[in-house]
């Protein structure tokens, strides 16, 4: 009984996009580990920007830092 869990920014994700995730992940599973979809479990947590850090940094600063860099 898989169960994945997909963290994103909450930036505006769809629910279309969000269904493709959940199909995407479930039909990965099925092909790789022939697990059943009918107990795959997938949820997706949507994180406001001011909760998630990459290097050491809120997302908003990494982000600008990498696009200082160019």
């Amino acid at each position: 009984m898989p169960y994945v869990n997909i963290k994103i920014t909450r930036e505006g994700a769809t629910p279309a996009q969000k269904a493709e995730l959940i199909a995407g992940v479930t039909d990965l599973l099925q092909r790789v580990l022939d697990k059943s979809p009918a107990t795959t479990f997938v949820v997706i947590d949507e994180v406001a920007v001011e909760d998630w850090g990459i290097g050491g940094l809120p997302v908003e600063a990494y982000r600008a830092q990498v696009k200082a860099r160019g």
